[in-house]
Order: structure tokens, then sequence, then C-alpha cells
């Protein structure tokens, strides 16, 4: 065998990406959209992979792509591939060395739409019945793992590291600190909550509405017991015990 076969190997592998789902092609409107939700602090090290969904866009083939990454690139989100209905979609994906999904095959993305309002914070009901196919997990998870519950609920009895991710197709409970990033209701479950002995994670997401956790929480919240839920399509962040 030659040197060179030897050099990389092809191996499967599961990469869970969030969706952005891009609602309009006014680039000026979405540059301060992205203003507005990110605000002009980034820290480039935290930059994150996702999908850039254009089924809502009619002429996806007319879209200034580059400049549309480039503000998204700008809030520390960089676009890796694109999905539409479309095929003559991938052309336009392949021009700026992107990926190309189509969406009458692909499973759902976790979806941030990019022209939902900011969360605020109210009073829910704080109890929630646990799945019956709930897997518990009773160690720590460290930075760069990733646990996944696939039709159920997850609980957590130990700490959840910064950089370690859990998803759950229903609720996720974590008695311990919660420092990583937590996705509940993965497959469009907007009944999932997360709950928390303490609130310290780095982002959070229901139904594929999500939060990052840039500047500390209300003191009421940061550090404490809390639960996050939607509420008319809002991400929720409230007390418990409140």
């Amino acid at each position: 065998m030659s040197h060179a076969a030897n050099l990389f190997d092809i191996k499967s592998a599961s990469l869970d990406l969030l969706a952005i789902l891009l609602r309009s092609s006014d680039c000026d409107a979405l540059a301060a959209a992205l203003e507005t939700r990110f605000g002009s602090k980034v820290d480039s090290s935290q930059s994150e992979a996702f999908l850039l969904d254009l089924d809502s866009i009619e002429q996806p083939l007319t879209l200034d792509l580059a400049r549309i990454c480039a503000l998204f690139r700008a809030k520390g989100i960089v676009i890796i591939a694109l999905r539409h209905r479309q095929h003559a979609v991938a052309a336009l994906a392949r021009q700026h060395g992107l990926a190309f999904v189509s969406s009458t095959s692909s499973p759902r993305q976790s979806e941030l739409p990019m022209e939902a309002p900011p969360p605020t914070a109210t009073a829910a009901p704080e109890t929630a019945p646990l799945a019956a196919n709930t897997m518990v997990i009773d160690r720590p998870v460290r930075a760069g793992q990733q646990i996944y519950a696939k039709g159920g609920d997850l609980v957590v009895l130990a700490m959840v590291n910064v950089g370690a991710e859990l998803i759950a197709d229903g609720s996720i409970h974590v008695y311990a600190p919660l420092r990583g990033r937590a996705l509940a209701g993965a497959r469009g479950n907007t009944q999932a909550r997360i709950f928390v002995q303490s609130m310290e994670a780095e982002l959070v997401s229901i139904a594929g509405v999500y939060r990052t956790i840039e500047q500390a929480l209300p003191d009421s919240i940061q550090g404490k017991p809390a639960q996050i839920y939607l509420e008319n399509e809002r991400l929720v962040m409230s007390a418990l015990g409140a």
C-alpha cells in the first residue's frame, strides 16, 4: 500500500446542527436583526457551525449569499451548508464552498427563526411527568461529550461541564450544575422543558428555539434552580419555587 493511501481515512459521523430559517433576502434588515439579537460583542473562539435553511425564500438563487454568510460569521455563526427543496440550490452552495441538503429528504434540524422576538420570563407550572423511556445518567458529562435521549426524557444526576451537550426528544432534568448545552424537544416537541438545579448553561433550546447565554443572567436565575420552556414561540426562563 502506498504512503499516500495512509494519509487519511473516511469514517461515518453523526453531526447535530442547529439550522437558521432565513425569512428575508434583505441584507440590511438581516444585519439589523442580527445586531438586535446578538449585539456587537462576539468571541470568535466560540463560533458555531450552522445550516442555513432557505425554504422560505422565493428566489434563493438571487441571494447575496456571500454577504449573508459574512453577516452571520461576524456574530460567530459559521454557515457550512444550505438546505432547500430545489436541487438547483446545490449549485449555489458549491459556488460558495458549502454543502447542500435537500429539505425533501433531510431530517428536521433544530431551527433558529431569525425574526423571533427576544425571550421573556413569566410564571408557569413547575412540574412535568417523565417519559416512560427516560434515560438516566449518574456520572459527570465531560467537555466534548454528547448524550442523546432518543424518544424520551433525559435525567442527569451529575455536573454537565462546559463544552458538553445534552439532547433529548423530551424534557431534560439536570440535578446538578448545568454548564454546557441543553437541547430539549429535539424533534419538535414544544411541550418539552429543561429543569436545572444550578443554571449556568452555555446554550439552551426547546424545539429548536434557542438562546446562547453570553451575559450574566438575572440573580434570580444565575446559579439557581430554574426551568426553561416555550410560551407563544418564545423561550422563557424562570426560577423554580418563585
